[in-house]
């Protein structure tokens, strides 16, 4: 899960596994693979590494192999 900044300043958290997209032009815009659009504050960049981040810490979390 990933936490963002809806245009009014309201905080959220987003399930990054639904992510399909995250677009720049010029807010961003989050689609979810249900198709449901979101639109941040956060810059493009910040929310994929937000991404990269929450998914690293679900690989800390498995045993090693």
């Amino acid at each position: 899960m990933i936490t963002v900044t809806r245009l009014n300043g309201r905080r959220m958290v987003v399930n990054a596994d639904l992510i399909r997209t995250v677009e720049e032009n010029p807010d961003t815009t989050i689609k979810l693979i249900n198709g449901d659009h979101i639109i941040v504050k956060e810059p493009m960049q910040r929310v994929v590494e937000l991404a990269i981040e929450y998914g690293r810490s679900l690989r800390r979390l498995l045993p090693p192999s």
